[in-house]
């Protein structure tokens, strides 16, 4: 069976978000600090302290979580599960060697994932101007040190932020010269210089237009979305070293699930995929738990609203979105619920919440027949990342919508 990884990641070099920024701009969006001998990123004039080592060297083991996202039936401290560390391996940043442990664990295609990047937009929200700065630059390096579509095997996904959305069209379209299959996003309204706007307001319009033109999926991958947890903790935000919440809080029951909930969801209330209807959307690393409660809800809006919907809304949902359930999920539901056509493996590799090897993942897979388990292993995630032009699939999108004015 071919085996296409739709959720791989790499440890991003030192110089990933610096190397082609402007050094006068260091300040306002992102530098290097060192404390206490230990090193952090400084974002928009304030320490991160979102990854607790983001030089990754030492780093934990690949998969070395497995246990615990089984449910601990050990019942182990979480941090002991960490204690293992290792220097980092040449793979997490050399594309060759990459491809060399690719063979070894017979993979034969994988998408791949930023770390740090999944988590830096939110840190800049305040300053949108800078959000794109970052990821502009942080897209060059990625262009040179990975490529977008390496011995059509690997293939990188730049981050496209929306918060700038004339600087996201435009890093789009560069991504898109340079070859990009797929780019990725956070789950999150972005934050504009107008404030924020839903995924699917007009003001994106152009975004989406150029993505349904182009046939590339957008993958909606977890992240720091910037969510609060209202009062009911004092942890805010995405961190991974389990610290500073002082004991468990209600952000351990919806950490993913609540943004890409409210992600899709609004995707599919402002009608996104009527005007455009030749976008693709994946989500990677947000689990399935959320989809039959979603599934309920807007049936259940759509029955109390006559009209609101031009269909039934689940169906445009399972037109047009993929999901990429935790390998912890139940895929039996997640495939009732989406059919087997709408589902993709991702082993979350090397990362220590992901498999220790990717294709560990067949062993769920085994209750379905052979061309389900094909689909599902690999076929889909190749389908996706065959670009489909809008002019090639036969669909034309409506002309974008007028924004509202700035408020």
């Amino acid at each position: 069976m071919r085996v296409f990884d739709a959720d791989n990641h790499y440890y991003e070099a030192i110089d990933a978000f610096t190397r082609h920024l402007d050094p006068r701009l260091g300040e306002q969006v992102i530098q290097w600090c060192e404390i206490n001998g230990r090193k952090y990123h400084v974002i928009g004039g304030t320490v991160n302290h979102a990854v607790v080592n983001p030089t990754f060297d030492p780093i934990a083991k690949a998969g070395a979580m497995a246990e615990y996202f089984r449910g601990n039936p050990s019942g182990r401290n979480p941090l002991d599960f960490l204690r293992e560390r290792e220097p980092i391996r040449p793979e997490y940043r050399d594309r060759d060697a990459r491809l060399q442990v690719m063979d070894s664990q017979g993979l034969d295609k994988i998408w791949l994932f930023p770390t740090l990047g999944m988590v830096y937009e939110a840190a800049l929200a305040h300053d949108p101007a800078a959000v794109g700065q970052l990821y502009s630059a942080f897209n060059r390096w990625l262009e040179e040190d990975w490529g977008y579509a390496y011995r059509d095997r690997i293939f990188a996904a730049p981050y496209i932020a929306l918060a700038d959305p004339e600087r996201a069209i435009a890093d789009l379209d560069r991504a898109l010269e340079g070859g990009a299959r797929i780019v990725c996003m956070r789950p999150a309204a972005p934050t504009t210089a107008d404030g924020p706007y839903p995924p699917g307001h007009p003001v994106f319009d152009p975004f989406w237009a150029r993505v349904n033109e182009a046939g590339v999926p957008v993958i909606v991958h977890a992240g720091d979305s910037g969510y609060s947890a209202n009062g009911y903790s004092r942890k805010q935000g995405l961190r991974t070293d389990f610290k500073g919440g002082g004991g468990p809080s209600v952000t351990m029951l919806w950490t993913m699930e609540r943004p890409i909930f409210d992600f899709l969801a609004s995707l599919i209330l402002d009608r996104v995929f009527q005007r455009f209807p030749n976008v693709r959307v994946v989500s990677v690393e947000n689990g399935s738990e959320f989809l039959g409660d979603l599934f309920r809800k807007l049936r259940s809006v759509g029955r109390k609203i006559p009209g609101l919907f031009p269909e039934d809304p689940v169906e445009t949902f399972k037109r047009h979105i993929w999901i990429n359930p935790f390998w912890e999920d139940d895929l039996i539901e997640v495939v009732d619920l989406m059919g087997a056509d709408r589902v993709v493996f991702g082993s979350d590799w090397p990362h220590i919440e992901g498999l220790p090897n990717p294709r560990d993942y067949e062993a769920e897979v085994k209750v379905f027949d052979p061309d389900t388990q094909a689909m599902i292993m690999g076929g889909n995630a190749e389908e996706l990342n065959t670009p489909r032009p809008s002019r090639a699939a036969g669909v034309t999108a409506e002309p974008p919508a007028r924004p509202d004015p700035p408020r």
